[in-house]
């Protein structure tokens, strides 16, 4: 299959996401407007006259048909909350979360790497099986669990580094930003090495054992040059593939941590709108996902096919 036409595919694709995530949403108990519903001095026809004002009292199919067309032409809608552009609250929080997961994803690469060759050079022996149990350790853990354990021991008992937020108020330095980015970026960069890691172990064993490596030892090449010209950039093609198709949930994954670290980023956005039932920006940040996420399995297979020419799309 060609790049072409798994890119025409994507847009069926994210079609039949659209309207299932927009039937789930609309089916949930409560609306944007079950909070005024428990103020005694709001009369129904207030209430009614508010959801004539939002769209929502239209049949389903109604909505989705407006929401569908304005969406295709690039308008977004406006925020239930605070009736501000939902691009414009997109946009202003997108900043955050792209540092938070470039900052984990580029973490994450460097320790997976280093300690993915550490396991595969050592197989068998306790170093190997220490990079394992870690891996294996590093993966069990909840992410929740993990940010609130190291909010514990290094912002409240030795004050090393800020608990929450993404600056200083009255600072935001360079400094006081990556003081800030510290915690919540080890959380994720940790879940996600440990996962690449036993694919780079995985990888460089399997690489290891083919004739190429063995013919390059006969040859004389020194072990140094053997792993990197031959093992490491034969096992490295996968895992790259690997890496990219987590960097878009990688996104999705973050609305955990920017909860636990008060992050401002799309993470938080998420839940606020969800707790609202601000349904326009929900409605914008899950198709946004998931065509990150589409691009992104483009993406993946355009440069497995690049770094490993076996592969064909």
């Amino acid at each position: 299959m060609n790049l072409r036409n798994r890119i025409a595919q994507g847009g069926p694709l994210l079609l039949l996401v659209s309207i299932g995530v927009f039937t789930l949403i609309h089916a949930a108990p409560g609306g944007p407007t079950a909070v005024f519903l428990s103020n005694p001095g709001v009369r129904p026809e207030d209430i009614e006259r508010l959801r004539r004002a939002l769209g929502v009292d239209q049949p389903l199919w109604v909505q989705y048909l407006r929401w569908l067309t304005a969406f295709v032409r690039g308008d977004w809608g406006y925020s239930f909350s605070d009736s501000r552009p939902v691009i414009d609250r997109v946009l202003e929080r997108a900043p955050a979360t792209f540092e938070l997961v470039g900052a984990s994803l580029g973490a994450a690469a460097i320790g997976a790497v280093l300690f993915g060759i550490i396991a595969a050079a050592t197989r068998g022996r306790w170093p190997d099986r220490l990079v394992r149990g870690a891996s294996a350790a590093a993966i069990a853990i909840p992410a929740f669990w993990f940010g609130l354990v190291l909010q514990l021991l290094f912002a409240s008992m030795l004050g090393w580094l800020p608990s929450s937020g993404r600056v200083t108020l009255g600072d935001g330095g360079v400094i006081d930003r990556l003081l800030h980015l510290l915690l919540p970026a080890t959380v994720l960069a940790g879940i996600h090495a440990a996962a690449w890691t036993r694919y780079v172990r995985a990888s460089m064993i399997e690489a290891w054992g083919q004739p190429f490596v063995s013919a390059a030892r006969a040859r004389g090449a020194p072990e140094r040059r053997v792993l990197v010209r031959h093992v490491l950039r034969t096992a490295l093609p996968p895992v790259v593939t690997v890496a990219l198709l987590d960097a878009a949930l990688l996104v999705s994954g973050a609305v955990v941590t920017e909860s636990v670290f008060a992050w401002p980023g799309l993470g938080t956005l998420f839940t606020e709108a969800l707790a609202r039932r601000d349904y326009p920006v929900l409605m914008a940040m899950l198709m946004v996902a998931s065509g990150a996420i589409v691009a992104v399995n483009v993406a993946a297979d355009a440069i497995h096919a690049l770094l490993d020419p076996r592969v064909t799309m």
